[in-house]
């Protein structure tokens, strides 16, 4: 039996395209050696309980806090987030305990208040294709977490940061988040393959999603686990104070106090490939 497919399949590998780290602050990026937990509740719902997620993320050595203002929901009568007073709650408690914060930005008039607050601005898995909004980022200096659309190919979704990076903004990091497919037990189906294709076909720090990926509080550690062996830069996690209370995805959000045992665990599978977990 001929060896070539293998052989050209490891030549791949080998001529991957490196990844590019961005620069989110003087002395901090991602995409380099250290893989970054980005942690904090689905929506911010009060002062409190955004207060109560950024300590307990600052605890554990995590460098940025994750929670929504503006929130897309599936049907009009769910709560759709803060808005303003949400990204304000989001960078006090932030810069009180030296984190920084990523959020996002539903439309093109978002941007300008999004980005004065955040330090990374999120674009979600429904607004992939929403091009003019795409361009709106492109045209700031500042770093943007694309998220896969959720019924999006993966050559979609590169062609999509390109919108980006064509507006001149090559501070771009991509999201896997999870796709649609026929399995209805979980939410998506977190692709991994994905993963480590997109970490071969382009310079971008590669992002996992395992809350939205999976859609349940108990599969997320096993799908962070398999995200971080396919060689993601980096976590996107909902925590939350008070899950069974939570306004939005509190399904899928794992409470406060697991949030050292889930840094421990990152830590053991990031060791194996010479990384550092942060």
């Amino acid at each position: 039996m001929s060896t070539l497919p293998y052989i050209q399949t490891f030549a791949a590998v080998e001529t991957a395209v490196a990844t590019q780290p961005v620069p989110i602050t003087s002395d901090f990026a991602i995409g380099r050696n250290d893989v970054v937990l980005m942690a904090g509740p689905c929506s911010v719902e009060s002062y409190a309980q955004t207060r109560a997620a950024a300590e307990a993320v600052a605890r554990v050595g995590g460098r940025v806090l994750r929670g929504g203002a503006f929130k897309p929901r599936t049907s009009p009568n769910s709560f759709q987030g803060l808005g303003q007073r949400g990204l304000e709650i989001l960078r006090d408690v932030a810069d009180e305990f030296g984190l920084l914060v990523i959020t996002e930005a539903l439309a093109v008039e978002h941007v300008p208040l999004v980005a004065h607050y955040a330090d990374i601005i999120q674009l979600g898995s429904r607004n992939m294709q929403h091009y003019p909004l795409l361009w709106a980022v492109g045209e700031l200096d500042k770093p943007v977490m694309l998220k896969r659309g959720f019924m999006s190919t993966i050559d979609e979704w590169l062609k999509a940061a390109e919108h980006i990076s064509s507006r001149g903004n090559n501070k771009i990091m991509l999201c896997e988040r999870g796709i649609r497919t026929f399995e209805t037990a979980t939410r998506n189906t977190l692709d991994t393959n994905g993963i480590a294709l997109a970490k071969q076909l382009c310079p971008y720090p590669i992002i996992a999603d395992p809350s939205h990926a999976t859609g349940r509080a108990d599969l997320v550690i096993p799908a962070a686990r398999a995200a971080l062996a396919a060689g993601a830069d980096g976590l996107l996690v909902e925590f939350h104070p008070d899950p069974a209370n939570a306004l939005s995805d509190g399904q899928q959000s794992l409470p406060l106090g697991v949030l050292p045992q889930f840094v421990a665990e990152m830590r053991k599978i990031t060791a194996v490939f010479n990384r550092n977990f942060t």
